[in-house]
């Protein structure tokens, strides 16, 4: 069903297709970070706001770093087909992508970027194709990882537990994707995605 609406999206959208640039990670890893970063160094890029269920982070706000809604409203938006993918992370934690952002991003002429876990990434790639690039942000070790959750302080200690034990089965997928960038260094990893980015853009 979300493979015929995408299609039916894609056809009504063709006029203005664009490229699609996708980050994914593990939660923790870096991503949202360099995601930023970018965003800042090539203007020609926008951000793809994702919606989500889960909780505010932090200092995040509504519309600029997600939409937030309740599990029902977001059911709602599956109901009327508003996502080109959508998933179920964990028990009424949802996270799906707009049509709307999209067609926004597209209509503007600039070439979406999405900041998506691992699931959604591999769901966004196989659905763009090669109008897609794909990259995984690689946490030096699991060990790091949850070092760098518990230091970011914007989570709860069950909640750190289930991340970093899911971090493995989504590092296991990484293979998904059109390109890895370990985040040991995140100097190093800047230019090294910058490359890629530019490749890409050409």
């Amino acid at each position: 069903m979300i493979l015929a609406s995408y299609v039916s999206f894609i056809n009504h959208s063709s006029s203005i297709m664009k490229k699609v640039l996708i980050f994914s990670a593990p939660s923790g890893a870096g991503k949202t970070t360099l995601v930023k970063h970018f965003l800042e160094r090539f203007p020609q890029l926008s951000f793809s706001v994702s919606c989500t269920t889960r909780d505010p982070r932090g200092e995040e706000k509504h519309g600029v770093d997600y939409y937030f809604h309740t599990p029902a409203e977001f059911r709602e938006k599956i109901f009327k087909d508003a996502f080109v993918e959508f998933e179920e992370v964990y028990t009424d934690k949802f996270y799906g992508t707009l049509k709307s952002e999209v067609e926004r991003i597209w209509a503007g002429g600039k070439t979406v970027i999405f900041d998506v876990d691992v699931k959604g990434g591999i769901a966004l790639k196989k659905y763009f194709g090669d109008a897609a690039l794909s990259i995984f942000i690689m946490p030096p070790s699991v060990e790091e990882l949850e070092r760098r959750l518990i230091s970011r302080a914007t989570d709860s200690p069950e909640t750190i537990k289930t991340r970093v034990a899911k971090a493995g089965e989504e590092i296991a997928l990484r293979g998904a994707f059109d390109k890895v960038i370990v985040n040991e260094n995140l100097d190093q990893a800047k230019k090294e995605i910058e490359k890629v980015i530019v490749e890409y853009l050409g």
